[in-house]
């Protein structure tokens, strides 16, 4: 498989932060497949292909007033991230051992600020990505006796090979969330929790998160 151009690979793996999912943002949905028809609604699968027409319709649609007015879109981001994305649980992830016995509100700085980071440097970019791909979801995986899912999919591009996503996502109350992607292989909270590492080592998980806000530390969705 040809791999996608680094360019490329960062603006996927920002988008799923910023927008909760890749093929919620970018992608026109394929007809479902069997694990995730009309009468699976609600399952992670069946998630991902709604959610998909719905916002790409939205940024269609409002192509125009985005590029005008970018609070809107940051405002319209802001709104799809809170929706379906668990960023609280993968900051905490991000964070790995650096976390551990951090306080639910330390968590959450740190989530807002990579949060905010990822949509000041990656939000605008959503309105130049081809939005003529499709998403073709291949499977829907139980993990850990069915608390996690793991959703297998990839990007149908015309004349490029297909670029495999995959979602992880856990039940939060009633609904499904994601909480981590994997866009060829390469998992976005591993990519930050790596970035963050040296920072984490010297500073307060408060003083990295204000480093962040300030622009002193910038979320990199590609490292390499």
């Amino acid at each position: 498989m040809t791999r996608i151009s680094h360019r490329s690979l960062s603006l996927f793996i920002a988008a799923t932060l910023a927008v909760a999912a890749p093929a919620v943002v970018l992608a026109q949905a394929a007809p479902a497949p069997a694990a995730a028809t009309a009468d699976a609604a609600g399952t992670p699968s069946q998630l991902v292909l709604t959610n998909s027409t719905r916002i790409l319709a939205t940024l269609e649609s409002r192509r125009a007033e985005f590029q005008k007015n970018r609070g809107a879109l940051r405002d319209f981001i802001g709104s799809e991230f809170n929706n379906m994305f668990d960023r609280d649980y993968s900051a905490r992830l991000v964070l790995g051992v650096h976390g551990r016995g951090a306080s639910d509100a330390d968590v959450k700085v740190f989530a807002d600020a990579l949060a905010d980071s990822l949509m000041q440097r990656y939000g605008s970019s959503l309105l130049d990505l081809n939005t003529k791909l499709k998403v073709r979801v291949k499977s829907e995986t139980p993990l850990r006796g069915g608390a996690i899912v793991k959703v297998s999919s990839e990007y149908l591009r015309q004349g490029n090979e297909p670029v495999p996503v995959d979602y992880l996502m856990r039940k939060v109350g009633t609904q499904w969330k994601v909480f981590d992607v994997m866009v060829e292989g390469v998992s976005f909270v591993q990519t930050f929790r790596n970035q963050f590492d040296a920072p984490l080592k010297q500073k307060s998980i408060p003083q990295v998160a204000a480093d962040i806000k300030a622009g002193k530390l910038q979320a990199q969705a590609a490292t390499n």
